[in-house]
């Protein structure tokens, strides 16, 4: 059944850049059911080697069984890919792949609490052992929090409303269901014929939030580059223009050849290093048209790669 529903994006690019042979070493910071796992691994016949780790549990148990025919080839394990240089030796692998983002089976599985397509428990953490969910950002934190929320992680040009909203209605009842939240939110904007739900950007907030999606990019970066021995490269898709902008802001930075004390780019605090990494792909990739039309999941993807100096 997982076969039939769950469609990884752009896996002949990402075997493209990474370039996966036999012998080499590869890991997968985002396994989720493993169907990227398993090209690799197929790839680097008969010997290559893969570390995959993923935060939600349920995903893992399936790619164990997806790649059970890779045995002795492969350990996973249930962690934030932030994690990778505490895991793995730094420099020792060939290639790193991050697929971020959720899966579709969390997307369509209603107890998780991801979408509002069906009712479910409002909830969203990848990994269920996490202490904050949905609903208890929407019934803790303040209007001005939630605003922050919706308006820095979705863009959300209503944040202030609909912020204001959940915070007067939760002093009714408390906010449990993922409905709940949507139909309050499609009281305050209308769809009006809209082929987006008004609830969309709002559940996309939160769900960075609860699973702090950017802070673990950013630390994540990083770490996938320490691990990295040089020549190796990483593959980042991302389906979120901020995301987007993090990965390849990372890759402006490690790329120069100099570092500046702070942070702030000031011409006379620069110091020369030898550049991090090459920059493989000036613009991001985008999927073909015809996987697109196939998973409407990739139309937002963006793959870009880059080169371990």
């Amino acid at each position: 059944m997982t076969d039939l529903i769950h469609k990884p994006v752009m896996v002949a690019e990402v075997l493209d850049a990474l370039r996966p042979e036999p012998g080499g070493r590869y890991a997968d910071g985002t396994v989720g059911l493993g169907s990227t796992a398993f090209a690799v691994l197929e790839r680097s016949a008969p010997n290559g080697w893969l570390f995959g780790c993923d935060r939600d549990g349920a995903a893992l148990e399936v790619a164990a069984q997806r790649l059970a025919s890779f045995a002795g080839r492969f350990e996973l394990r249930q962690m934030n890919y932030a994690g990778l240089a505490g895991w793995i030796p730094p420099g020792t692998c060939d290639g790193v792949v991050l697929d971020l983002g959720v899966n579709s089976v969390q997307l369509d599985d209603a107890a998780r609490g991801f979408s509002f397509q069906q009712d479910g428990p409002l909830d969203m953490r990848m990994n269920p052992l996490d202490p904050v969910s949905a609903a208890t950002l929407c019934n803790q934190a303040s209007a001005e929090e939630l605003m922050r929320t919706f308006s820095e992680n979705s863009d959300e040009p209503n944040a202030r409303r609909i912020a204001g909203a959940i915070v007067r209605e939760r002093l009714r009842a408390p906010f449990t269901r993922t409905a709940q939240l949507a139909s309050l939110i499609e009281r305050i904007q209308p769809r009006r014929g809209s082929r987006v739900h008004p609830a969309t950007r709002v559940f996309q907030a939160l769900r960075i939030a609860v699973n702090d999606e950017f802070g673990s990019l950013r630390a994540g970066l990083p770490a996938a580059l320490q691990v990295l021995k040089p020549g190796g490269r990483l593959a980042v898709i991302s389906f979120h223009s901020a995301e987007d902008r993090i990965v390849k802001d990372f890759g402006r930075i490690a790329a120069r050849d100099y570092t500046v004390p702070g942070g702030m780019d000031v011409p006379e605090l620069r110091q020369s290093r030898a550049p991090l990494l090459r920059i493989v792909t000036r613009k991001p990739i985008e999927p073909p048209e015809e996987e697109v039309d196939a998973n409407p999941r990739a139309r937002s993807a963006k793959l870009r790669v880059f080169e371990k100096n």
